[in-house]
């Protein structure tokens, strides 16, 4: 028989029968098939009973000290309390009381990310809101792609889970396993499509053109004639959307010229659609949702657009103004969305 750590539980409340019973450590090692010094060592260690845990006195935290911290936390919005702690020299601080200094003075929030603007950057943003300072924007149609995946974005799938309960299991995949390329448009208070990108297609000039084709085409052809002649066309700077095959494809279909609305270098944050597609995330991937096919999640997509009426579209529209006037306050900095 070879010698165990530990007994399980069974085996203790087996122990402890035999025991009451009279019967010796070396008859209930044998009646429970274990080494004879495991039950020795259990037994011993029953009637010692156990050790009362001692509590060390905890570090006391200045005035002073709370004064450093918070300084610390402001300069070091990124680190851990460990290192918050340490930088203001003061140890032998438990983590759990670390934190709750921490959460009197502070949240945890995640880092936002914006894109990187230099100089140049933020003198073409200036310029482009003097442009179009007087502009109509409920004659410009914004337009732009997002990629869904079948998971969705990384810590969404949070949430308050009641003591004594597991957590939900998620399916862990690649890529988020796998997803959709759509393309969208708001004008004024309408949303034009959205329209799914064929599977493995990627958008090169002639791609995105043949597909603008089978798709923003149809739209646009059933508009009147002053509706063309007023509309301005807006699309970031990709690849596929500012090539010479892409400008002159739109020029072949009247978009040129005052028509085709110049867009400035790193600047997803004066694209009013960039907040419908967070309106739609929100809601395919509300309470963690996941998807098993590229069909469900487009599907999703699909039916969060239909529920986006005519009046919160003509917010997003409305609020290039606003956005303009940040844009020259800022003097061509992020403006968030």
């Amino acid at each position: 028989m070879g010698q165990k750590k530990d007994l399980t539980g069974l085996e203790k409340s087996k122990r402890v029968r035999y025991l009451a019973e009279g019967c010796s450590s070396l008859k209930i090692a044998k009646l429970l098939k274990r080494d004879h010094r495991t039950i020795k060592h259990f037994i011993q260690n029953s009637q010692q009973g156990r050790k009362k845990r001692v509590e060390k006195p905890r570090r006391k935290i200045t005035a002073h000290e709370l004064r450093k911290v918070k300084r610390a936390a402001a300069k070091m919005p990124l680190a851990t309390s460990l290192a918050i702690f340490q930088s203001c020299n003061i140890t032998g601080v438990p983590k759990s009381t670390r934190c709750a200094i921490l959460r009197d003075m502070a949240k945890v929030r995640k880092a936002e990310r914006r894109p990187p603007l230099n100089k140049t950057h933020k003198l073409k943003r200036q310029d482009w809101a003097k442009k179009y300072l007087k502009t109509d924007f409920s004659k410009v149609l914004w337009t732009d792609e997002m990629r869904v995946s079948l998971d969705g974005p990384d810590g969404w799938a949070r949430g308050w889970i009641g003591k004594g309960q597991r957590a939900p299991v998620r399916l862990r995949r690649q890529q988020g396993g796998g997803g959709v390329l759509v393309w969208a448009g708001i004008i004024k208070d309408e949303l034009v499509g959205p329209f799914r990108v064929e599977d493995g297609v990627k958008l090169n000039s002639q791609s995105y053109c043949q597909f603008l084709e089978d798709t923003f085409k149809q739209w646009y052809r059933k508009k009147s004639a002053s509706f063309k002649k007023n509309m301005i066309f807006m699309q970031d700077n990709a690849p596929s959307h500012a090539s010479k095959y892409s400008t002159a494809w739109l020029a072949r279909k009247g978009i040129k010229e005052e028509k085709l609305m110049t867009w400035p270098p790193c600047s997803p944050d004066l694209n009013s659609i960039e907040n419908l597609w967070s309106i739609i995330k929100c809601e395919i991937y509300k309470e963690g949702k996941q998807y098993t096919s590229l069909n469900s999640v487009w599907e999703a997509v699909v039916a969060a657009a239909r529920n986006v009426d005519g009046e919160q579209i003509k917010t997003l529209t409305e609020s290039m103004d606003g956005r303009l006037l940040s844009v020259l306050a800022k003097k061509g900095g992020y403006i968030g969305r």
